[in-house]
């Protein structure tokens, strides 16, 4: 399986954008303006930015959440060059066993992008789902390499490697099979429907979940346990999060 970088990259691009809009937010305006986008939509980014970083706290939950995950971003190759050397158990998978593998890459890859451009496209005009998306992200990705840890699992039988052309960009093509425990394709789409407010946003990201959960079984890429508890163990660590922060 291709590492689950999905599940960072798309942190990644809200974090760069993210920057870009907290200390150039009159450039994005200027150019906005100059492409003729009306001037009210950009005056709401540009104000709606601005009231995100007004106080200390939410200051600090912007940077400071920002650079944790890009330090976990830079060191997660390690990690994952680390388990690939361990020798794990293969489960006995009664759902799998039923399926036989096809690769279905491109189709997983549209769902979990599409939904990534959607809570991009949400977060421009309302930073506090950036700022929940990303603290988020960091707890669930820190309980992510925890279990990965001590659930020592070789690849399901059958397994078919993912091919994602736009992870590859930032992280190679290494072929990590052993980050099974628990789904991180399902724990992004899990936060991407937590952290949206619309209500059809959220029948999209639903939609989104099930779908991309279906056709991991069809490749072989998770353990039915891995995609099955993924969600609650996501929204678990989101709802600590608000407690917590929010």
């Amino acid at each position: 399986m291709h590492l689950n970088y999905s599940f960072f990259t798309l942190g990644l691009f809200n974090i760069r954008l993210t920057i870009i809009e907290y200390s150039e937010a009159n450039i994005i305006f200027a150019t906005a303006k100059s492409f003729n986008v009306p001037q009210n939509i950009t005056l709401s980014i540009k104000e709606s930015w601005k009231e995100a970083s007004s106080t200390g706290t939410n200051r600090f939950k912007l940077v400071v959440g920002s650079v944790l995950i890009f330090t976990i971003i830079g060191l997660l190759p390690y990690f994952f060059k680390h388990i690939e050397k361990r020798n794990g158990v293969v489960l006995h998978d009664w759902v799998l066993a039923q399926i036989p593998p096809h690769n279905v890459s491109v189709a997983i890859f549209i769902f979990i992008w599409g939904m990534g451009l959607l809570i991009l496209y949400r977060a421009i005009y309302k930073p506090q789902i950036y700022i929940l998306y990303v603290w988020a992200l960091i707890v669930v990705t820190l309980v992510r390499l925890i279990t990965i840890s001590f659930v020592v699992l070789n690849p399901p039988i059958g397994l078919i490697p993912l091919a994602d052309p736009l992870t590859g960009v930032f992280y190679g093509q290494a072929i990590i099979t052993k980050d099974l425990f628990f789904s991180g394709h399902i724990a992004t789409l899990t936060l991407m429907y937590l952290c949206l407010e619309k209500r059809t946003d959220k029948i999209l990201g639903l939609i989104s979940i099930i779908i991309v959960a279906c056709l991991l079984l069809v490749q072989h890429i998770h353990y039915t346990i891995d995609i099955v508890a993924s969600p609650f163990i996501t929204y678990g660590c989101f709802r600590l999060v608000k407690s917590l922060l929010f």
